[in-house]
């Protein structure tokens, strides 16, 4: 942490020079950096001086015997230590691409209506989880069930660390409940996968070719006024090489919507080649790392009994409730401790 906060003290007297805005690409990134350290050293500070008090305070609290105080303070000191444990999961997010925003895309999978349906209540939770980290959430895109719910749905996250966080949700999710769809009340099993991708900054320079893609045009669809729905402004991509396909029609124009498209392609395009070149490398090292992306990673149950446990950590909670609210973060703690 002393090397994070020479650094920024650094970058700050850098920021203070008169010609600092002289270069301004190169000033900007010089902020981008101060900030994602600050990101770390501002919160360990607040702890450090949070604890030092509760340490300063707490004896004396004691010794005349108040106990509202000393309970006071007892539970600032739990609340130091679970933030504290916070700040050391994030310690493990230092990969290439983990303080970047993302996208985040809920695909529907086996389990027609009911499956559409589990994708409508996973992009609830996961904007209520963001909400709780005060990130900002966009719709991107998204196609409705054919019944109820949705067959898919695009979302950028945009917060601190939001794609270091996020990855660990990629994978197969699994609901077992009594479905509202089925008169008899049976037990049904629904499948939604979910993929994240980092999103990009223009500094980094992926070459897409024109004849690698296809640009479909199309209706958006659902709420949006008149414009949104008479005209052919929702853009798709296909990536030729890779079979990537992007779509947007969170955006009035086909030319905006068409740059968001091109921006997650690029997204997606980096993030095939870093992990890449992190596969190879770790096969060099012979580091194997046991997780499978693409198999299920978490079951939720809610009937005949509650539970949600993540198949990759066997982290369990009996309140499946509490997690549809969004309430995800120790499922992602475990695996970033485990995996990360």
């Amino acid at each position: 942490m002393a090397s994070k906060e020479a650094r920024v003290k650094e970058l700050e007297t850098l920021m203070a020079e008169p010609n600092f805005w002289d270069d301004n690409e190169k000033a900007q990134k010089l902020i981008s950096e101060s900030n994602r350290l600050k990101g770390w050293t501002v919160p360990y500070s607040q702890l450090k001086q949070r604890f030092n008090d509760v340490k300063e305070l707490l004896p004396e609290a004691i010794d005349s015997n108040e106990t509202e105080l000393v309970g006071q303070m007892l539970a600032e000191l739990d609340k130091i230590e679970k933030e504290l444990g916070d700040l050391e999961v994030r310690k493990m997010l230092s990969g290439e691409m983990d303080f970047k925003n993302c996208y985040l895309t809920i695909n529907s999978g086996a389990g027609g209506t009911e499956s559409c349906d589990w994708v409508s209540m996973l992009s609830r939770m996961y904007q209520r989880w963001a909400a709780k980290r005060e990130w900002k959430v966009e719709t991107i895109d998204f196609v409705e069930g054919d019944v109820a719910g949705l067959k898919s749905i695009t979302l950028k996250l945009t917060g601190d660390f939001a794609y270091g966080y996020a990855k660990a949700e990629r994978g197969v999710h699994r609901l077992v409940r009594i479905s509202p769809f089925d008169a008899n009340a049976k037990r049904h099993t629904s499948f939604a996968s979910v993929d994240v991708t980092p999103e990009i900054t223009d500094d980094i320079v992926i070459d897409i070719k024109p004849e690698d893609i296809r640009i479909d045009t199309f209706r958006a669809s659902g709420a949006g006024g008149q414009h949104v729905n008479r005209t052919d402004s929702a853009v798709r991509i296909t990536h030729l090489l890779t079979g990537f396909v992007v779509s947007s029609q969170s955006q009035r124009s086909q030319l905006q919507n068409k740059e968001t498209c091109f921006k997650m392609l690029r997204s997606k395009l980096y993030e095939q080649e870093v992990t890449a070149r992190e596969e190879s490398v770790r096969a060099m090292s012979g580091e194997k790392k046991d997780i499978a992306w693409g198999s299920q990673i978490r079951n939720y149950v809610f009937q005949p009994y509650t539970l949600v446990k993540d198949t990759r950590t066997k982290y369990e909670v009996g309140n499946v409730q509490a997690v549809m609210d969004g309430e995800i973060d120790d499922f992602i703690n475990a695996f970033l401790k485990e995996f990360g």
